[in-house]
């Protein structure tokens, strides 16, 4: 699933959306949420193409194969109906019987922790229960696709990483893909992969990997003991389009004086870029060289 300006979640992998405000991620989130239709370019979910649904399509696609979880509980729950009740709604409206809706609703609220408070309304529950009654309302109808922005924003840290691990449980033991929209750089650290976008496209892209599968537990970063995951491998990569323009992250950018050249090398099956520092020469004009040779000609001049 991919489209023209950046990435969709890979099956069964649970991924986080990041950036700046404004960035895009919202937008992106809507509209493989199929809340919104892209102007141009394609979006494919499950072999769903999303520019070209007529309405009667895009309301099954969002009935029965994406589930959302929002940031304000609001949003996830009716307040006048209990939990239970909220989380039989999609059901009844994907024409699920009674005695079926209320048997998945009562096996939700058991695995999300809350099979004692199907009775209750909303405003009933602290913020971390809303949230998890809003899990067991986003995966009532069995969706492929799980969206959330923002979905631990409200909470404190404690509770988010409650949350988190109920999504990460539900990715892994139910074959669940979730793609997140998120600020929370914990929570970002603890997913498969993590998408960088600035001005609608990709960034970067970060992927974590089990060590114990690839044989790479040596190469493991130090950080991963911090952030709890001692056993994985990270490897960050850029997007190229399809002339060939890649976006270098902002801390290459503001770290190497880059002063908006920079030399290509071709080495055998890899290519290299080496900034060009500009100087001035006798005549008062200027040259460019390449960081590494200003470096070779100091120390010749040392010696």
């Amino acid at each position: 699933m991919r489209n023209q300006k950046t990435s969709t979640p890979v099956e069964l992998e649970m991924m986080a959306l990041v950036g700046a405000s404004g960035s895009g991620k919202s937008t992106f989130l809507n509209i493989l949420g199929g809340l919104d239709t892209p102007s141009a370019g394609s979006c494919l979910v499950d072999g769903n193409d999303l520019t070209r649904l007529n309405e009667a399509q895009r309301i099954l696609y969002r009935r029965f194969l994406v589930g959302h979880i929002w940031q304000q509980s609001g949003r996830n729950l009716l307040p006048e109906l209990s939990i239970a009740a909220n989380v039989e709604m999609p059901q009844m409206l994907g024409g699920v019987g009674f005695s079926k809706r209320s048997r998945r609703a009562a096996e939700l609220l058991e695995l999300v922790g809350l099979e004692r408070m199907g009775k209750k309304k909303p405003d009933q529950l602290s913020g971390g229960e809303q949230q998890r009654a809003a899990v067991a309302v986003a995966l009532a109808n069995e969706p492929k696709l799980l969206l959330a922005d923002e979905p631990t924003g409200e909470l404190d840290s404690v509770t988010a990483s409650e949350i988190l691990s109920l999504l990460r449980t539900f990715n892994r033991e139910f074959g669940l893909t979730i793609m997140l929209v998120t600020h929370d750089v914990a929570l970002a650290a603890n997913v498969d992969r993590t998408i960088a976008i600035r001005d609608g496209r990709t960034s970067t892209e970060t992927v974590r990997r089990d060590a114990s599968l690839t044989g790479a537990h040596e190469h493991a970063p130090a950080s991963s003991a911090i952030i709890g995951l001692p056993s994985e491998t990270h490897h960050e990569s850029i997007l190229i389009d399809r002339v060939g323009r890649l976006q270098l992250p902002k801390e290459a950018i503001e770290s190497i004086p880059f002063h908006g050249k920079a030399e290509l090398r071709i080495v055998r099956d890899h290519v290299e870029l080496w900034p060009i520092s500009t100087n001035v020469n006798g005549n008062g004009t200027q040259n460019g060289e390449t960081s590494q040779g200003l470096d070779e000609m100091t120390q010749e001049e040392a010696q």
